[in-house]
C-alpha cells in the first residue's frame, strides 16, 4: 500500500508518499482499507514541528500522520466480535502517538471503530476527532446545559460547525464568532447570533445581549485571552489549541475566569451517539473539499490559509469502489 508521511518537520513539502506492506491485524484489531481520511489541524501542526504530537514523534520520522478514516473492514484478528469483513465503519485510529490514516490501509483496535449505517463515507471519514473535540469540550469539560448560553471562537471551522450544532440541539443559546460571509452557513446551522471576529472589539459585540456560561475556544492566542471578557461569573472558557493553553490559563487566573484546557480522548460511545444524529439528520458535516492521497501537501497548505468551511478530505483509490 502507499502511505503519505512526515519525512522531517517544515512547510508542506515535507509530505512524501511511500511504499509499505499491509499490516497483518492482531488480537482484538482488523485492518480497514481506508476510503477517506480527515485532515485536521493538528495533522499540520505536528507536520511543522509544533504541538505535542510532533514532541513526541520526533525521534520517530518517517512518521504517518492522521486520525480520522473511514473504509472497509478487509481483515478481522483473533477476538474482534463486534466487527466483520466487509464491514463499513469510521473512527479515530491510533490517537495520540500512532496515527496512520494518511494511507490506504491502517491496523486499528476494534473499539476505535464504529459501524457506519446510514452514513456515508465521506460524513465517517469527517466526523471523528473534530466531532470528539466540539463534544467533549461542550459537554465533559464544559458542563453545558440547556438554556445556557454558549459562544464558540471560529464557529464555521471543522470542529466548530459541529460544535454549533450539538449545542443548539441541546437546547443552548448559541453565538459563534466567523467571518461575515459564514454569518448565514452559521445561521442555518442553528446559531442564534454570528459575530465578525474582524472587528477591532469583536468581543464587545458578542457580549451584547449578556455574557456567556461558556466560551469554547477553538483559536486560542490572542483571540482566547480577548474571549475572557465573554464569560460571565460562575462560567469557563475550554480553550482547545493546546499551543497556547497555558497563556490563557494564566490569563484567566489573573481576570478571575476558570480557564479549562483539554485533549480530545477516543470514545466509542460518543462517536456512536453523534452518527446517530448524522442519520437522524440533526446534525451536517459540511466538506469543504477532497484532495487526492499525493496532494496531501496541497491539503495542508490549504488548512494553513484558514477560512475552511467544514472539512477536508483524502479520498484513496478505495473509494471509488463505493458509492457516497
Amino acid at each position: 500500500m502507499t502511505q503519505l508521511q512526515i519525512t522531517a518537520f517544515g512547510d508542506p513539502s515535507v509530505l512524501k508518499l511511500n511504499p509499505s506492506l499491509d499490516k497483518v491485524p492482531a488480537d482484538g484489531e482488523v485492518r480497514v482499507r481506508i476510503c477517506f481520511a480527515g485532515v485536521n489541524p493538528i495533522d499540520a501542526k505536528t507536520r511543522a514541528g509544533l504541538g505535542w504530537a510532533a514532541a513526541q514523534n520526533k525521534d520517530k520520522l518517517p512518521w504517518t500522520p492522521g486520525y480520522d478514516v473511514a473504509g472497509v473492514v478487509e481483515s478481522v484478528g483473533p477476538g474482534v466480535a463486534s466487527l466483520a469483513e466487509g464491514d463499513l465503519v469510521c473512527g479515530m485510529v491510533g490517537f495520540p502517538l500512532a496515527a496512520g490514516g494518511y494511507a490506504e490501509s491502517v491496523v486499528a483496535s476494534e473499539h476505535e471503530l464504529v459501524k457506519l449505517d446510514g452514513v456515508i463515507l465521506q460524513q465517517g471519514a469527517a466526523l471523528p476527532l473534530a466531532g470528539l473535540t466540539a463534544w467533549q469540550g461542550l459537554f465533559e469539560h464544559g458542563e453545558l446545559k440547556a438554556g445556557q448560553r454558549v459562544l464558540v471562537l471560529a464557529g464555521a471551522g471543522g470542529v466548530g460547525h459541529l460544535a454549533v450544532q450539538f449545542a443548539a440541539a441541546y437546547g443552548a443559546h448559541v453565538v459563534a464568532t466567523a467571518s461575515g460571509d459564514n454569518h448565514s452557513f452559521l445561521h442555518s446551522l442553528g446559531a442564534n447570533r454570528m459575530v465578525d471576529y474582524h472587528q477591532a472589539e469583536w468581543f464587545a459585540e458578542a457580549i451584547a445581549d449578556g455574557q456567556f456560561d461558556l466560551v469554547l475556544d477553538l483559536v486560542g492566542g490572542e483571540s482566547g485571552k480577548a474571549a475572557l471578557a465573554c464569560v460571565k461569573p460562575g462560567g469557563r472558557l475550554v480553550t482547545v489549541p493546546t499551543i497556547t493553553a497555558q497563556q490563557i490559563k494564566d490569563a484567566g487566573a489573573t481576570a478571575g475566569v476558570e480557564v479549562v484546557g483539554m485533549l480530545v480522548h477516543p470514545d466509542h460511545k460518543q462517536l456512536g451517539q453523534m452518527l446517530m444524529l448524522l442519520r437522524q439528520g440533526e446534525v451536517n458535516i459540511a466538506i469543504a473539499g477532497e484532495f487526492a492521497l499525493s496532494e496531501g501537501g496541497l491539503a495542508h497548505q490549504t488548512i494553513e490559509e484558514g477560512h475552511v468551511r467544514g472539512k477536508l478530505l483524502l479520498r484513496m483509490p478505495a473509494a471509488d469502489g463505493y458509492s457516497a
